[in-house]
């Protein structure tokens, strides 16, 4: 980055930092298009498994030019070796720190957002490409153009896997006993380990969100990633209603279903479940609330990607688990749902 120049863009400001690197508000050189870029520290650069997959992030998002999905425009690398994401810049706040500021949603609002995420992951399917980190982290909430609320865009495709039937019902085989994914959101597919990954993993894991939007906490909490991981693969999950009994049965017996321990027992695909969720925003007349507030650059950090390591029962469970063991199975050796 010399000069302070990152490729044909010219540094603004920086946005935020983490561990592995940093995101930068940008303007290209000769068009004065400003831009968000993203860029991994040089002794991360190094690490040609770590670029892989940063770059993998760059492909996979570039080739899903969708209104719900954040803009990839450029990548590759600066003067002094480190690796960059050129993207959309964005304004607005993500889904997690909503949620940190308001608790809960109304469910007419979680169910607003959870549809556009689900036509997002769609499409992504559609076009061979599973997610698999999905999360509040990972999803951003930007003013409408058109004055009509509040758009949705998926981020962070960094551990996204491309399925070689691009039909998109193909399945993504992986090293059987690594997970990858963040233990609070992670299907039991991923908790363990599963050699096999389809699109079902991201249905799971919008419905841990939409269980967290309407009822102010994630279907499951534990003191470390392995009791998360064990809860996942073995606990059924609670009632939506216990939490918050304003959310209509109906609309709890569709989160429930994303929650199935088996793969076979949740919605086929994306499109079924914004069928059920079209029920919902249909059936009620009520204004969707929307929070506003003034807007912020885009401040993803540089760390949705990071490698965890140390004790279990750090505080992790936010993370991403990139190449980790996969957790043991349940000791009854049965699998529930």
């Amino acid at each position: 980055m010399r000069d302070g120049r990152i490729g044909n863009y010219r540094i603004i400001t920086a946005i935020g930092e983490g561990g592995m690197g940093a995101v930068y508000r940008v303007e290209h050189a000769m068009l004065g298009r400003p831009a968000a870029v993203k860029v991994l520290l040089p002794e991360f650069s190094r690490n040609q498994e770590m670029v892989n997959r940063f770059f993998n992030e760059a492909r996979a998002t570039a080739g899903l030019r969708h209104p719900n999905i954040i803009d990839v425009f450029d990548f590759g690398y600066c003067d002094d070796g480190a690796a960059f994401i050129v993207m959309e810049l964005l304004q607005g706040e993500s889904l997690k720190a909503r949620l940190q500021r308001v608790g809960r949603l109304p469910w007419n609002q979680a169910v607003y957002f959870a549809r556009q995420v689900a036509v997002a992951l769609g499409a992504a399917h559609r076009a061979g490409v599973i997610h698999r980190d999905l999360k509040p982290d990972n999803v951003f909430l930007v003013p409408d153009e058109e004055g009509r609320g509040e758009r949705v865009k998926v981020l962070d495709f960094g551990i996204a896997k491309l399925a070689a039937d691009t039909s998109g019902a193909g399945v993504v085989k992986t090293r059987a006993g690594v997970i990858m994914g963040t233990p609070t959101y992670m299907s039991p597919q991923q908790c363990r380990g599963a050699g096999e990954v389809d699109h079902r993993t991201d249905i799971y894991s919008l419905g841990c969100m939409l269980f967290e939007m309407v009822c102010g906490r994630p279907p499951f909490v534990g003191e470390g990633v392995g009791e998360l991981l064990s809860a996942h693969m073995s606990q059924p999950p609670p009632s939506p209603r216990s939490f918050e009994p304003s959310i209509p049965a109906e609309l709890e017996a569709t989160i429930m279903r994303t929650l199935a321990k088996s793969e076979h027992e949740r919605h086929g695909s994306m499109e079924e479940l914004i069928a059920e969720l079209d029920g919902f925003v249909h059936r009620t007349s009520q204004q969707i609330s929307v929070v506003t507030q003034p807007p912020h650059m885009y401040p993803t950090v540089v760390q949705s990607n990071t490698t965890l390591s140390g004790s279990a029962g750090q505080s992790l469970a936010g993370q991403s688990l990139t190449g980790q063991q996969a957790a043991p199975a349940p000791a009854s050796g049965r699998r529930t749902g």
